[in-house]
Parts: C-alpha cells; structure tokens; sequence
C-alpha cells in the first residue's frame, strides 16, 4: 500500500490566522487543506470539488453562516454523509444546539488545540495517527 492516500478537507473560517494554523498541522499528515473565508466560498467550492472528505466550519462567517453551509452539505446526496466539524466560540451552545440538530459530526470550542482536531478528523477520515505522537 505505501504512501496513505491524501485526504481533502475544506476549512471554512473567516479569521485567516484560524484557516492557517489549521492547514499548517493538517498538511503533516496525509492532508491536502482548501480554505474558505466565508460561507459562500465554502458552498462554492463543495460544488467545485470533486472530492472532499471533511469539512471544519466556523459558525459565525459573512455571507452565510456554519449553520446554513452544514444545512446544505446535509441536503445534497453526494455530502449528506461527509464528516463536518463545527468550531464554536465560547457561548455559542444555542447554535451547537441547532447544528446537532442540522446533522454536525462533532464541535470544536475555540480556542481549540490543533493536534485534538487533527486527531478527530483523522479519526472521522480513516487515517491512522501513530505517528501524531511526535
């Protein structure tokens, strides 16, 4: 088998600094990271890509929210199975709330640790993280 296959994941954040140091750790592994600044770019591009494996959506973006990206990534055959990972600010539960109920696959608080959402979606993608020890 070899090299593990690359996984595509699409970081939806419209702090910049965010969208970086997650691209930063994810691409350690097997990660090939696409970054949105809001929600519409993150619709955008789903419709684009061939192939993505996981999304992490910030809740709170211009043009539309997490909530509103996940409610359609949830309403389109071809992604109404893909591992979303929603970060929230502190405070935010009413909203974590609703995207449980829009179908997210697991939440984030910010601050949050990039080495704990690089296991969780290796973990929601199938890679092994042995070597994340490091």
């Amino acid at each position: 088998m070899g090299e593990a296959e690359e996984k595509h994941i699409l970081v939806a954040d419209d702090e910049a600094h965010i969208g970086r140091i997650i691209k930063i750790k994810m691409e350690q592994g097997p990660f090939q990271v696409t970054l949105a600044f809001d929600g519409q770019e993150a619709v955008d591009i789903l419709e684009q890509e061939d192939r993505i494996d996981a999304v992490v959506l910030d809740l709170m973006m211009p043009r539309l929210s997490g909530l509103d990206v996940l409610e359609r990534i949830r309403s389109t055959e071809k992604y109404k199975d893909l591992p979303c990972i929603i970060l929230t600010a502190a405070g935010q539960e009413e909203y974590e709330r609703e995207a449980k109920k829009s179908g997210a696959t697991a939440f984030l608080t910010k601050p949050f640790s990039p080495k704990k959402l690089y296991a969780l979606i290796a973990e929601l993608t199938g890679v092994p993280t042995e070597e994340s020890e490091a």
